[in-house]
């Protein structure tokens, strides 16, 4: 089995400590407003414009719960079975090879951020300073290690044999050119492996909970390169509910609320950017994401 075509069973899914299958909440069905309650799933329901969120939507006659989640493997599935209404964790690129791999329809309905991709490590303070074969680790998740490889390759660390593309993986990387070795972790461990590694791409959900601040970073990629559409996140929800109005509201409401975004920063440790992509941009890039991920199986 490819990796590709195992992109979700690639993330070892954490217990976690609710059963979605037990709620009891309908969800929001024609999305009026009317007392029913908008589930949404994230990874990082602490970060600060979660609560903010709740309460702008709160002061729009919306009530909406946040449900969080221990990885990335879990929000797709619970939204395809309509044990959430919308998510909002991820980028196109994942999304994509979610659909593909599930045979899903999920769609964005909006964008949220782009967040630079950083390296981090507690033994160099540079780049420069990482020696020839020390090993890297990058997440084991194919979309995120792709981005990771493209960061590193970027760094002067890697050379990819492609040139690098959104499909990278171990096996693009010419070893007899590269100055680091790559080895690929569960996304939650890499921060953790720190202690016996040159340096780490650690995923932004998970660098403060590392005891790391974003400055930290000894390289990252740009999220100004117009190649970084496939890396905006987004709030995803099921195709026949596109033209929800509510969730539709919900999306303005975190793009505009100055409270929403203050957090949305704050929880980045300031380096998200924060979008309003239309949503046409958004479909037209997860459609063509989705053909080139079906055309390299």
């Amino acid at each position: 089995m490819s990796q590709r075509s195992t992109f979700i069973a690639a993330l070892v899914a954490a217990p976690l400590v609710f059963g979605l299958a037990a709620c009891a909440t309908p969800a929001a069905g024609d999305g009026d407003a009317s007392g029913e309650v908008v589930k949404i799933g994230v990874v990082g329901k602490g970060d600060p414009q979660w609560a903010a969120f709740e309460e702008a939507a709160a002061d729009e006659g919306i009530t909406i719960e946040i449900v969080d989640f221990a990885d990335y493997a879990q929000p797709n599935p619970a939204t395809t079975e309509s044990e959430l209404d919308l998510n909002q964790f991820q980028h196109i690129v994942y999304l994509a090879d979610y659909n593909v791999s599930a045979g899903e329809d999920l769609t964005p309905i909006g964008s949220t951020a782009i967040y630079p991709l950083g390296l981090y490590s507690v033994k160099v303070d540079s780049v420069d300073d990482i020696g020839k074969g020390e090993t890297v680790a990058v997440p084991n998740d194919p979309s995120n290690q792709a981005r990771a490889l493209l960061v590193l390759q970027s760094a002067g660390l890697i050379e990819l044999k492609s040139g690098g593309t959104i499909f990278s993986d171990l096996a693009d990387i010419d070893e007899a050119k590269s100055k680091v070795e790559v080895t690929a972790l569960e996304a939650s461990l890499t921060p953790t492996s720190l202690p016996d590694v040159a340096a780490a791409v650690i995923n932004n959900d998970f660098v403060q909970d590392a005891g790391l601040t974003f400055e930290d970073a000894i390289a990252q990629d740009d999220p100004s390169d117009p190649n970084a559409l496939p890396y905006v996140n987004i709030f995803a929800t099921r195709a026949e509910d596109t033209d929800n109005e509510t969730y539709l509201k919900l999306v303005e409401i975190f793009q505009t609320d100055p409270e929403v975004q203050a957090g949305l920063i704050e929880a980045s440790g300031n380096t998200a950017v924060a979008l309003q992509t239309p949503v046409p941009d958004l479909i037209d890039s997860l459609t063509k994401v989705e053909a080139d991920t079906e055309a390299a199986k």
